[in-house]
């Protein structure tokens, strides 16, 4: 069979990968077939990879590849010292700054399957991200990666008590903090709904009115990083399942993606909220859910000042596991080589 698809598609690009999921979180990752990304940071590369292949993006993330909650990562060489390789996020509507899943996906992955090759029990990884360099400490057992903990960047809160008028929803209470990226984060009791996957879609619905309604009335800036303002995605949360949980919570992001993780940088967001109002300590332990019941641990490791925001960094822990590898086929004569997306 393979012999025929290449005969039939004797043109056409061939790109592989290797996907996974953390906590239910999908992440491909392209292996093989990537043109040269040139730039001298990851933002660089990334801005290139935007103009010159964004039909990569598109024909991986979308259909009939791949689907609207698709997700996506592209490795480069490293851009500082520290970093043992770069790395980019893509998605439904374009790339994203950060994302904790993908690093946690990213360790197990690179480790498991030998891209990067490190001894012991407890090695390190460093990645080299749009958001700035992030530090992995990756647990094996018998060889195979098991669960992995990231220091994210420092996470500050941006505003908070903020109250916006949302048409059809009426007045909506929400807090925006940064992560790795900037959420707007409401809670579910507000907004006559559960946590619960019946209720997806009015929860993708609520999410995207959120955002857009915020995003028209709230100017959002990076300290350092002007490409880095803009906000994200919106965060309900509420109350756990498992008593023994902090909370649980749903990241509605992009356009209208939805993350079947706790969020790596969500929870980053949530732990800088909670110690700005004294519910959370240095070295205290949250446990939160995600939507379908996964779990990620966050905690804090030290505070610090990032600009003129007192901020956190975030130690957040979760498992990651290989699905699959892929050939993907991009025939020069398909009409839809691109992808489409119905969302």
């Amino acid at each position: 069979m393979n012999n025929k698809i290449r005969k039939t598609n004797p043109e056409g690009k061939v790109i592989e990968t290797l996907d996974a999921h953390t906590a239910g979180e999908p992440l491909r990752l392209i292996t093989k077939g990537l043109p040269d990304i040139p730039g001298n940071t990851i933002l660089e590369k990334r801005r290139f990879f935007r103009r010159n292949y964004d039909h990569i993006r598109t024909g991986l993330m979308w259909e009939p590849r791949g689907h609207a909650d698709m997700y996506g990562a592209v490795l480069t060489e490293p851009v500082s010292k520290q970093a043992d390789f770069g790395v980019f996020f893509l998605h439904n509507q374009g790339y994203s700054t950060m994302c904790g899943h993908a690093v946690i996906a990213l360790a197990k992955m690179t480790l498991d399957t030998e891209i990067i090759k490190k001894q012991g029990n407890s090695p390190e990884i460093k990645m080299d991200t749009p958001a700035g360099l992030i530090r992995t400490i990756a647990y094996r057992e018998k060889g195979s990666v098991t669960h992995v903990s990231f220091l994210n960047v420092p996470s500050f809160v941006y505003m908070k008590d903020q109250r916006v008028q949302v048409p059809g929803l009426g007045w909506v209470n929400y807090d925006i903090a940064f992560g790795g990226a900037f959420y707007a984060f409401c809670k579910v009791e507000e907004l006559d709904v559960t946590l619960k996957p019946k209720h997806f879609y009015r929860l993708v619905s609520l999410g995207r009115s959120i955002k857009k309604t915020v995003m028209s009335s709230v100017d959002i800036k990076h300290p350092q990083e002007e490409e880095l303002g803009f906000l994200y995605g919106t965060i309900i949360t509420g109350p756990p399942e498992k008593p023994s949980n902090h909370s649980r919570n749903v990241c509605v992001f992009a356009d209208g993606e939805v993350d079947r993780s706790p969020t790596g940088t969500g929870v980053s967001a949530r732990a800088a909220i909670h110690y700005s109002r004294g519910e959370i300590k240095k070295g205290e332990v949250l446990i939160i859910e995600s939507l379908i019941g996964t779990e990620f641990k966050v905690s804090i490791k030290e505070v610090t000042e990032f600009g003129p925001y007192t901020a956190v960094i975030p130690e957040v822990t979760g498992s990651a596991s290989i699905i699959g590898e892929n050939k993907y086929y991009f025939d020069p004569n398909d009409p839809l080589k691109k992808g489409f997306i119905l969302r």
